[in-house]
């Protein structure tokens, strides 16, 4: 076999082949050339690459050759052209790999993730294969002396069309990402005249060029009739105009379009059909100035079925933005869209001269009841006509919900007096004279440290403490309520998490027969001790749990347990004790309390007649004629019922005696009292000596020195429980206390 050009290792070696087969196909347009760069430190490679290849044609294009002689030449020329199809790369050049030094740079520096690249070396031993091809993306690995001619050209030309196919799958990508974005952001807009502006301009996006085309509509009312909605470019100036489409062509198209129900692509335009819905039908025309290449026509056939819906329920889009947004009935702004504009005046540089204030009518729902919804509907109408006419054109109205309305704007103008004043004059509705009022609740944004939402909701506690007040008067926010509210909310959360992971628990403090000094029983207390061993007082969680409702659960919870300790007792012999359990307002007036209460007796087996129930004198004295009856079939349970804090409210005797209690307790600010003063003894001798005569037994809380505990048995107390005799315990030292105590 003869050599044609003799060589050494590094040499380019062609053998004598046949040439390889002619390209014969049909004529095509011309579509550019392939850029080939040859990047090898040999001049006589280069000169050889370019012989072998020249006047050849790949994929229908011509080649075009680039040159380096060094990887830092390559570098150099990389960075500032662009569209190269293919580089056919020297391994070893300045140094032994800087052919690969280069591949690293390509890829990782420069990004270029599209070129094919095509390793040559005349040492293979600098070079493992495996491992080059391994680490890096590289199209081919040839030594020089495997390329032939034949062999080059085959190797070039698999490449390119490599390249050819990457570079269609990353444009049809970075198209659907367009039209992805497209689709998103065209969404954003609102109306029908945006939205088809947006369209224009998202296909010029999409083609890399100017906007230049019109979006027509046609109503199947009249078929024969396309309305211009929007133009770009050279058309724009069809928009609006009474002749229509002048461009008879362009108009045929249109109307092509139509009837064919698909896109059409010419030699200079394209034409689009977007679909719509029963009533009307959208199309586009597009100038592209060239014909499209199959890729573009693919990605706006996918544009065009994605913007048919879009189009289809725009109106339906701008019709639900306005729900969002507006009151159906005033059509005035809602609670939403006003928390934007607040958000939006919090972000001004005015806003210290901004107030916010919430109006709401007063006993609007009474005369909504008395008159009907339909009523109540156009006295809103006409509240919502008033404000807006005295004061929408410097202020922004708003309609919050239900018969509350929203006023925005500079702080001399949104003042209270002036707001309701409004109101002092009828309203004529429906033939009637009604005279309303209102109350206001207000916020200055001035230095206003959270957004419009909680503006809104610190607007709400200022109404509803101007409502707690007075009636058609009005009430400004302070810092002091919105951490007084945020802190309840805080604790509330915080509560409800303590319960779920048992932070709550009980203790017991003992009850003490003052006669004997023997303890004869003990009141359950709740207590909440957090994970970092903070204790938070009854008198902060308490009211806490009755406002959310949980005091329901606990209170439960509260109950079993404390039966449970009893029988625990009873089964180590102390079979006389008796628990007290303390009963919240809240839980006490749930309907299913009676039946939580013979549920706890029933699963625990605890003896009713050792279960004490504690309710205060203010529960004792609200809606008596049901309480008598709830307190009559608690005893008949044989659960005996307690009066706590005796003293403290405002009881009847003769409701006192009606309601059959078992037990008084003196509150303990009496028992404070025995000592202080010379008459400090006089409620709590009147409230023994009350238990006396009613037969009902006495303790009295709160006993804290030996004078107190000598004085009360003085007077006759039969009981009594406070720090003097134990603090409250955990169930634990409940025990061993009671060992120590004696009490049996």
């Amino acid at each position: 076999m003869n050599r044609s050009t003799a060589s050494v290792d590094d040499d380019l070696v062609f053998m004598d082949e046949a040439a390889p087969p002619s390209d014969t196909p049909e004529a095509h347009e011309a579509k550019g050339v392939w850029r080939v760069l040859i990047v090898d430190d040999d001049s006589d490679v280069h000169s050889a690459t370019t012989f072998a290849l020249n006047n050849l044609e790949m994929q229908h294009r011509p080649l075009e050759f680039l040159h380096a002689y060094s990887a830092s030449e390559a570098r150099e020329l990389l960075a500032r052209e662009d569209d190269i199809a293919v580089i056919l790369l020297d391994v070893v050049m300045e140094q032994e790999d800087s052919g690969l030094q280069l591949v690293r740079h390509i890829r990782e520096v420069l990004k270029l993730t599209e070129v094919r690249i095509i390793l040559r070396t005349g040492q293979p031993g600098y070079a493992p294969e495996i491992d080059a091809i391994r680490d890096f993306d590289i199209n081919d690995y040839k030594t020089k002396s495997e390329l032939t001619r034949i062999k080059l050209y085959t190797t070039v030309t698999s490449a390119i069309r490599s390249y050819e196919q990457i570079r269609a799958i990353n444009a049809s990508r970075r198209g659907l990402d367009r039209i992805v974005r497209a689709s998103a952001e065209l969404m954003a807009l609102h109306g029908l005249d945006n939205f088809a502006a947006g369209i224009l301009a998202q296909v010029a996006t999409l083609l890399d060029q100017a906007s230049s085309g019109l979006l027509c509509v046609q109503e199947h009312t009249n078929a024969q009739e396309l309305t211009v909605i929007t133009a770009s470019g050279p058309h724009v100036k069809l928009v609006d105009s009474a002749s229509g489409i002048r461009d008879g062509r362009i108009a045929g198209l249109l109307q092509r379009t139509l009837d064919q129900r698909t896109n059409i692509y010419g030699r200079d335009f394209a034409t689009l059909y977007f679909g719509g819905n029963a009533n009307r039908d959208f199309v586009a025309y597009i100038d592209t100035g060239a014909t499209l290449n199959e890729i573009d026509q693919r990605l706006l056939e996918v544009f065009s079925r994605n913007i048919a819906v879009g189009l289809d329920n725009v109106l339906l889009v701008t019709r639900l933005h306005n729900f969002a947004f507006y009151d159906t009935l005033t059509k005035l702004p809602n609670r939403t869209r006003l928390r934007e504009l607040v958000d939006e005046a919090l972000g001004m540089p005015m806003r210290n001269d901004v107030i916010l204030a919430l109006v709401d009518i007063d006993h609007f729902s009474e005369t909504n009841d008395a008159l009907g919804h339909q009523f109540g509907d156009l006295l809103l109408l006409g509240v919502a006509a008033r404000l807006q006419a005295q004061l929408g054109n410097q202020l922004t109205i708003a309609r919050v919900g239900g018969d509350t309305f929203g006023v925005l704007g500079d702080a001399s103008l949104v003042n209270p007096a002036v707001l309701l004043d409004l109101f002092d004059e009828a309203f004529s509705i429906d033939g009637q004279e009604v005279q309303l009022s209102a109350t206001a609740g207000l916020v200055r944004l001035a230095d206003y440290e959270g957004g419009g939402a909680d503006a809104l909701k610190d607007a709400d506690i200022a109404l509803k403490r101007a409502k707690l007040l007075q009636r058609a008067g009005h009430f400004y926010f302070s810092r002091s309520m919105g951490v007084d509210i945020r802190e309840r909310v805080r604790l509330m959360h915080a509560l409800r998490n303590a319960y779920e992971e048992k932070e709550l628990f009980v203790v017991y403090q003992p009850q003490i027969d003052l006669q004997t000094r023997r303890p004869v029983g003990a009141e359950a207390l709740l207590r909440w001790r957090t994970k970092d061993g903070t204790f938070i007082p009854p008198d902060r969680f308490i009211p806490i749990a009755e406002y959310s409702g949980l005091i329901i659960d606990i209170g439960e919870r509260v109950m079993r347990e404390a039966c449970k300790e009893l029988m625990r007792l009873r089964s180590m012999g102390y079979t006389e004790f008796t628990i007290s359990i303390n009963v919240s307002q809240v839980q006490f007036r749930h309907p299913r309390f009676l039946d939580t209460l013979r549920n706890v007796l029933a699963e625990t087996g605890a003896p009713p007649s050792r279960i004490e129930l504690e309710i205060t004198e203010s529960i004792a004295m609200e809606e008596p004629d049901a309480l008598i009856q709830l307190l009559g079939e608690i005893r008949q349970t044989g659960v005996s019922i307690a009066i706590d804090d005796f003293g403290t409210g405002f009881s009847s005797l003769s409701y006192l005696q009606r309601l059959q209690a078992d037990r008084l307790k003196i509150d303990r600010s009496f028992v404070t009292e025995i000592t202080s003063s010379s008459r400090g003894s006089s409620i709590a001798e009147m409230v023994i000596q009350l238990g006396r005569n009613l037969g009902l037994s006495v303790v009295a809380e709160g006993v804290e020195d030996e004078r107190q505990a000598s004085i009360l048995a003085s007077l006759g107390c039969p009981l009594a429980q406070g720090y003097l005799f134990a603090r409250p315990m955990t169930v634990d030292q409940l025990t061993t206390w009671l060992k120590d105590n004696g009490a049996r």
